[in-house]
C-alpha cells in the first residue's frame, strides 16, 4: 500500500518569513512552494540573488555607513562592490588586490549587487565571472553561472567594421560601409551599381556614354570607342554601339562581343589601308562570328539555364568611322546613326535603316510611317547578329559631308524618345561638337527623364571638314 509522507508545520515561510496559514501549500504573500520542506543544507544555503546571506559574529560582513549628503544636496558617492571588504558565497574573504584574468574561476572575484563598468579605462581591469561549471573544482566553490563579458573594444570593432578599407569602395547608399566582392555593402547590404550599369569613355573627339536605365535589372547594351591612323597618316576614329536582345539568352555578353570584335577588326584592317566601307563590312561579319562563338557551349554549361538551347545570345550592331572626308556607316538591326550639322539651320538627317517589322510595312507601302510605328509589333526586330539569325545582312553606307556637323550613333533606347532627326538634333545640346562627352551625357539625361524604359547608348563624334574640302552634303556608296 502507498504511504504519503507528511510534511511537518512551518513557522514561517523560507522565502519572506511571513507566518503561512495552516494547510497552504504556497505561501500567499511570495508564492514560495510549501510543499516540500528542503534539507538543512550542509556546506552553503542557496539564496534569492537579491538577499545578502546571513552572517553572525566574527563571519558578519561589516560594511561602512555611507557619508550623508552635505549642504549643497550633493549626493554621497557611490561605491563599487570591490571597494566594500566582505566575503563571498563560499564564506571566503573577498582579496584586496583584484586578481588578473589568468586567476582561477571563483578565486578573488568581486561580488556586489551592482553592476559592472563597461567600456571605459578600468573596465579590463574589473575580472568578470564566467562558467566556472565547467572548470573542475569550480562548481564546488562558487556556484555562480557566467555573465557573458563584454569587449570594451566591441564599438572600436563595429567603428572599424563601418570604415572602408584604403583602397575598397565605399557603399553608395549609406557612404560609409565597405562593398564586398559580391557587390553588396557590408554595413547596409545595398547592393552595388554593377561596372556595366553606367559606362562612359572619351577619347580624343569622339565620346560615348551607356546607362542601364530606369527599368531594366541589368546594362545589355555595349560600346567601343577607338582611334587609328590611315596609310597616308591621316586619322581615322571609329564608334561601335551594340543593343543586346533581350529575349535571347546573355544579351549582355552578346553586345559586348560584338563591340569588342569590331573594333578590333576595323583597327586591324583600317590600317593596312582596307577602304573603310569595306572595313565596316568586315567588321559586321567578325562581330557575327564572335556572337555566334557564344552558342557553341558545352552541355554542362547549359544545366542551369533549361532555355538556354532555344535562343541563342544575338544583338544588334551599328557603327560609324569618321576617315578622311569619308563618314561610313553600318549597322544590322534597329540601332541607327543619326547627322546633325553644326549650323542648326541646315536640314538634319537619319543614315540608317531600321532592320523591324515596322520598316518593312513602311518599305513595302502597306502602312505610313506614323501607323507603322505606332503598331504594337514595330520594334520586332527583323536583322541580328546571333547563331539563330535567318541570314546575316550587314548593311554599309559612305556619305561625303560638305559641313561641319555630328554624328549621333545610338540604340533604341535614346531614339525612342527623339525619334525624327528633328526631334533628335532637338536633343542635342548646341556645344557637343566642342563637348562631346558632355553632349552624350545630356543625351542620355533626355532618355531618362522620358521614363529609361530601356538600356541607353549613345555615342557621338564631331565631323570636321577641311576648307578645301567642298563637295556634296550626302553621297551614298
Amino acid at each position: 500500500m502507498s504511504q504519503s509522507h507528511q510534511q511537518p508545520a512551518l513557522s514561517k515561510c523560507p522565502g519572506c518569513a511571513e507566518p503561512p496559514a495552516a494547510g497552504d501549500l504556497f505561501c500567499g504573500v511570495c508564492g514560495y512552494d510549501l510543499s516540500a520542506v528542503p534539507a538543512r543544507p550542509g556546506d552553503r544555503p542557496t539564496m534569492a540573488i537579491t538577499v545578502p546571506p546571513a552572517a553572525s559574529g566574527s563571519e558578519a560582513v561589516r560594511w561602512p555607513a555611507a557619508a550623508e549628503t552635505d549642504s549643497s544636496d550633493v549626493p554621497a558617492p557611490v561605491h563599487r562592490p570591490s571597494d566594500l571588504p566582505g566575503t563571498d558565497s563560499g564564506g571566503r574573504p573577498l582579496a584586496e588586490q583584484e586578481q588578473g584574468p589568468g586567476a582561477a574561476a571563483g578565486q578573488g572575484a568581486p561580488v556586489g549587487p551592482g553592476p559592472e563598468p563597461v567600456g571605459g579605462p578600468e573596465a579590463s581591469a574589473v575580472p568578470v565571472r564566467r562558467d566556472d561549471r565547467a572548470v573542475p573544482g569550480g562548481a564546488e566553490h562558487s556556484g555562480d553561472f557566467a555573465l557573458a563579458a563584454p569587449d570594451p573594444r566591441t564599438a572600436e570593432h563595429a567603428a572599424a567594421a563601418a570604415a572602408p578599407a584604403a583602397g575598397g569602395k565605399v557603399c553608395v547608399a549609406c557612404r560609409s560601409g565597405r562593398v564586398d566582392p559580391d557587390g553588396y555593402c557590408e554595413n547596409c547590404g545595398h547592393a552595388q551599381p554593377r561596372e556595366r550599369d553606367h559606362m562612359e569613355q572619351e577619347l580624343g573627339s569622339v565620346a560615348a556614354v551607356s546607362d542601364r536605365g530606369l527599368r531594366h535589372h541589368r546594362n545589355e547594351d555595349s560600346f567601343a570607342v577607338s582611334s587609328t591612323a590611315l596609310p597616308d597618316g591621316s586619322p581615322a576614329v571609329v564608334a561601335i554601339v551594340c543593343d543586346g536582345v533581350s529575349s535571347a539568352s546573355r544579351p549582355d555578353e552578346a553586345s559586348a562581343a560584338a563591340a569588342n570584335a569590331a573594333n578590333e577588326s576595323l583597327l586591324e584592317s583600317l590600317p593596312r589601308g582596307t577602304h573603310p566601307q569595306q572595313a565596316m563590312h568586315e567588321a559586321i561579319v567578325a562581330a557575327s562570328e564572335a556572337v555566334n562563338a557564344l552558342a557553341q557551349e558545352p552541355a554542362g554549361a547549359m544545366e542551369h539555364d533549361a532555355h538556354r538551347h532555344q535562343n541563342a545570345p544575338a544583338c544588334t550592331l551599328v557603327g560609324a568611322v569618321m576617315a578622311g572626308e569619308l563618314l561610313i556607316v553600318g549597322w544590322v538591326g534597329d540601332s541607327r546613326v543619326y547627322w546633325v550639322p553644326e549650323d542648326r539651320s541646315r536640314p538634319t538627317a537619319r543614315l540608317t535603316e531600321d532592320d523591324s517589322w515596322a520598316a518593312q510595312m513602311v518599305a513595302a507601302g502597306l502602312m505610313n510611317e506614323a501607323e507603322a510605328y505606332a503598331d504594337e509589333r514595330a520594334h520586332a526586330i527583323t536583322g541580328w547578329l546571333g547563331a539563330d539569325a535567318y541570314e546575316l545582312e550587314p548593311h554599309t553606307a559612305a556619305f561625303k559631308p560638305d559641313r561641319p556637323g555630328l554624328v549621333v550613333v545610338c540604340t533604341d533606347g535614346l531614339w525612342n524618345y527623339a525619334e525624327s532627326a528633328e526631334e533628335m538634333a532637338a536633343a542635342v545640346p548646341a556645344d557637343a561638337q566642342e563637348h562631346p562627352l558632355r553632349g552624350a551625357q545630356v543625351l542620355v539625361g533626355h532618355a531618362l527623364d522620358g521614363g529609361g524604359h530601356d538600356n541607353v547608348t549613345v555615342a557621338l563624334l564631331p565631323f570636321a571638314v577641311r576648307p578645301q574640302g567642298a563637295g556634296s552634303a550626302c553621297e551614298t556608296v
